[in-house]
């Protein structure tokens, strides 16, 4: 935890890069001192109203219903219950539980909404996030049941009802009823008050933090698309040509820039390329030649989805909003940031952009095991053709995969159903978009990982002459944990391996190493 030796204070500004701490590396979480003083003086004015009986002027949510019966008054005697009852009743998500990276994600983003100064809930509210945080208290939440506005309702409340001591919790490896889990953490629940409950469900956190953690791979996926590519472009004898700076300067996209860079250092000083330089080809399939001008625009589209995330985290998505004055008294205005078109349109964009990095990387792949492609290498790239099978399903598994994200890659901000009687007339189905594009990276991962393998291997039989020493770097990596195919063998364990050595990020350090950082 180098990066964040300090706590991640809730209530400024925040990065993308301190919310994959918190998820993925528990950097601890703590309140900014500035930021509790804004919550205080946002939390009187709830009060104000709460406080001021049956008399009070009429505040969405705070002495009202919600969606159509948001005319429907609630009674000051009421005002409490109607927090409760609306977690509980929103609490309607099913399917399968979401991992712990994206309810810490989650969990802090909501911290992070509530300790703007624009929703009004206690204190002692956000210190109970932080708390869960910090001790490991992690709500356990179904990953389906929001259509993205009034946000991602119905798995936020399955994180607020922890915090009431209700619902279900995760706690050192065993899931707990969620008074239970606080109790063994050492904490208290709180009773929540006015506002409260609607507070901690209005929002986009959920879609926020699937996207983010997905784009944080995403990007990396991109570096390790070119390390894949120069090794197969190697394994193919490819010409590194089409990648001078000259060619890619005359169309200066900064990503297809930053790949064509990537690929020079990669490709530098190679043996294999010295080999053939005067062969007769002339130009090699679109899936090498073209490799800055594919992988460049998926980088593009993410550098942009990169700025739509980093403006959420520090969005204020509540509703209503508290606009505290200078002399003390505030505003309570109702609005619609909790709608969650903005992500559900760059989250259908982030699984565009990885799956065309997942098409190209198949037909990479192709082009190596085809005897009518090759370059002279064997068929299948086994060592006896015809007994062995070498990396003919790879290529299949491979397509297969390409094919479904073909089938994810539909847009679901395209798509509206209304809820609530009419009330909520359009929704941005922005939580199907991020789950999707989770679902297309960790294809994308497995389909880089197979041509990695498969390059590998065209690789080998390139000795005794070596790749570039980027792409040299890569093949000795992954000869450190999967060997040579001299037969048959089972290629899923293979694949695995390569996959979790993506995940882990062990080629891009490598690499790296050898001819510095990749963009």
């Amino acid at each position: 935890m180098t990066a964040h030796e300090t706590a991640v204070r809730v209530g400024t500004d925040l990065t993308l890069e301190d919310l994959i701490a918190v998820a993925r590396r528990r950097a601890p979480v703590t309140i900014d001192p500035a930021a509790a003083e804004r919550v205080i003086a946002a939390r009187a004015a709830i009060d104000r109203v709460a406080d001021g009986g049956d008399a009070a002027p009429r505040v969405y949510g705070v002495n009202t219903g919600f969606g159509f019966l948001a005319e429907t008054r609630i009674s000051a005697d009421n005002v409490r219950a109607l927090q409760r009852n609306l977690v509980r009743s929103h609490a309607c998500g099913v399917g399968p539980a979401l991992s712990t990276e994206v309810v810490r994600g989650m969990t802090l983003l909501r911290a992070q909404v509530v300790a703007r100064g624009h929703s009004g809930v206690r204190l002692c509210v956000i210190e109970l996030l932080c708390a869960m945080l910090n001790t490991g208290v992690h709500p356990v939440i179904p990953s389906q049941g929001s259509v993205g506005a009034s946000g991602d309702l119905a798995p936020l409340a399955h994180l607020a009802l922890v915090l009431m001591g209700e619902g279900r919790a995760e706690y050192q490896g065993e899931v707990l009823k969620g008074a239970e889990a606080l109790a063994r953490a050492g904490l208290s629940p709180v009773e929540l008050q006015a506002k409260e409950g609607l507070a901690l469900i209005n929002g986009t956190q959920f879609m926020l933090a699937i996207g983010a953690l997905a784009l944080d791979d995403a990007e990396s996926l991109a570096r390790h698309a070119d390390v894949a590519g120069a090794m197969s472009l190697e394994a193919h004898k490819g010409s590194s040509s089409p990648f001078e700076e000259r060619v890619v300067a005359v169309r200066p996209h900064p990503g297809a820039l930053s790949t064509a860079k990537n690929l020079r250092a990669l490709l530098r000083d190679s043996e294999i390329a010295e080999s053939h330089i005067n062969c007769g080809k002339v130009q090699d399939a679109y899936s090498f030649r073209c490799m800055p001008q594919v992988h460049g625009a998926s980088r593009d589209a993410m550098a942009w989805i990169r700025s739509v995330l980093a403006r959420e985290v520090n969005a204020a998505t509540d509703n209503p909003l508290v606009f505290v004055r200078d002399e003390g008294e505030a505003d309570l205005i109702s609005g619609g940031n909790f709608h969650g078109q903005p992500l559900a349109l760059a989250l259908d964009l982030l699984a565009i952009a990885c799956a065309e990095l997942a098409n190209i990387s198949e037909r990479r792949v192709e082009q190596l095991v085809n005897p009518a492609l090759s370059s002279g290498l064997p068929p299948f790239l086994a060592r006896d053709t015809g007994l062995d099978s070498g990396y003919m399903i790879a290529q299949v598994t491979a397509a297969a995969l390409v094919s479904e994200n073909k089938i994810l890659c539909h847009p679901a901000s395209v798509d509206s159903i209304p809820s609530s009687a009419g009330k909520e007339d359009h929704v941005s189905m922005g939580s199907i978009s991020a789950t999707k594009a989770a679902r297309v990276v960790e294809h994308l991962r497995q389909v880089l990982a197979i041509e990695i393998m498969v390059a590998a291997q065209g690789l080998d039989f390139r000795l005794p002459l070596n790749a570039g020493t980027g792409a040299r770097a890569a093949h000795a990596c992954v000869r450190e944990r999967v060997r040579t195919l001299d037969g048959d063998r089972e290629l899923h364990e293979d694949m695995s391996t390569v996959a979790e050595m993506v995940r882990e990020r062990v080629l891009l350090a490598r690499v790296g190493a050898a001819v510095g950082a990749l963009d």
